[in-house]
C-alpha cells in the first residue's frame, strides 16, 4: 500500500498536477477573500472566514475530480491496470494507497490557508476575535468533504477508460451529491414532508453542522460511511475488470 501511496504522490509532484492544483486553490480563495470587493473580508464589519469555506467545497467540486481522474482510467487507457492487479497488492491496498495519496494533495493545498486565519486574527478588533472552535470544525468538514470527493472520484475513474469521462462523472457525482439532495427537498412532493430527511441524506447539511463547531458523531459516520461505499464500490468495480 505504501508503494502505491509513495508513487501516486511522486507522480503528483514530479509533474505539474500538484502544483497546478495547490496553486488554483490558493489563488482562487485568496481573491475571492482580499481582492475581489463583493465577498473581501476586509469589507466585512466582523473577522470572519465564512469566505473560504462556502467557497472551497465548490472549487473541490472541480479541482479533487482532475486530481482522481487519472488514478485508474490512465491504468485502464494504458493497459497496465492487469499489470497492477497481479502484483502481491490487494485491491484494498491499491485504492487505498491511491486514497491516501490524494488527500495528502488535498492537506497540502488546505495548510496555506492558516495564514488566512492568522491573518485574519491579527485584523480583528480586538485582536483575536474569532470563533476559533467554528473554524477548526469548518476544516474538519472540509477535509471530511475532501475525502468523500475523492471516494467519489477513484469510483468514477475505476469505471472510465479515459480521464475526461472520470472527470465528467466524478464531477457530476459530488455535486449530485454535495447540492443534490438539497433542490431535491424544495420539489412539492417532499416540502412539508419529508424535505428535512431528504437533505440529510446530502453532504451539505452535514458539512453546514460540522462548520458550526458541534462536532456531532452523526456527522462523522455520515462522513465516514460515505467514503466507505464508494471505496467499497471501486474495489468492486476492479475486481469485475480482473474477472
Amino acid at each position: 500500500m505504501w508503494s502505491i501511496y509513495l508513487k501516486e504522490l511522486n507522480t503528483f509532484f514530479s509533474s505539474l498536477i500538484g502544483y497546478i492544483v495547490i496553486g488554483v486553490f490558493l489563488i482562487f480563495t485568496g481573491l475571492m477573500m482580499f481582492v475581489f470587493p463583493d465577498t473581501s473580508l476586509l469589507n466585512y464589519n466582523y473577522a470572519t472566514l465564512n469566505q473560504l469555506f462556502e467557497l472551497a467545497p465548490l472549487v473541490f467540486l472541480f479541482l479533487i475530480p482532475a486530481i482522481t481522474m487519472r488514478s485508474f482510467a490512465e491504468e485502464n487507457q494504458n493497459g497496465t491496470i492487469e499489470l497492477l492487479v497481479t502484483k502481491p497488492l490487494t485491491e484494498f491496498h491499491i485504492i487505498f494507497g491511491k486514497f491516501l495519496a490524494s488527500m495528502t494533495l488535498v492537506l497540502f493545498a488546505l495548510l496555506p490557508t492558516l495564514l488566512y486565519y492568522y491573518t485574519v486574527y491579527q485584523l480583528g478588533a480586538p485582536k483575536g476575535n474569532l470563533d476559533s472552535g467554528a473554524i477548526m470544525g469548518s476544516y474538519i468538514g472540509l477535509l471530511m468533504l475532501g475525502g468523500v470527493f475523492v471516494a467519489i472520484g477513484l469510483f468514477a475513474s475505476s469505471l472510465a477508460n479515459n480521464q475526461i469521462v472520470g472527470f465528467i462523472l466524478a464531477t457530476f457525482l459530488c455535486f449530485l451529491l454535495y447540492y443534490g439532495f438539497f433542490f431535491f427537498s424544495k420539489l412539492p412532493v417532499f416540502v412539508g414532508k419529508s424535505d428535512d430527511l431528504v437533505q440529510m441524506i446530502g453532504i451539505d447539511y452535514h458539512y453546514a453542522s460540522i462548520s458550526r463547531g458541534v462536532m456531532d458523531s452523526r456527522d462523522m459516520i455520515y462522513f465516514f460511511s460515505v467514503i466507505g461505499v464508494f471505496l467499497y464500490l471501486t474495489q468492486t468495480s476492479l475486481e469485475r475488470r480482473k474477472w
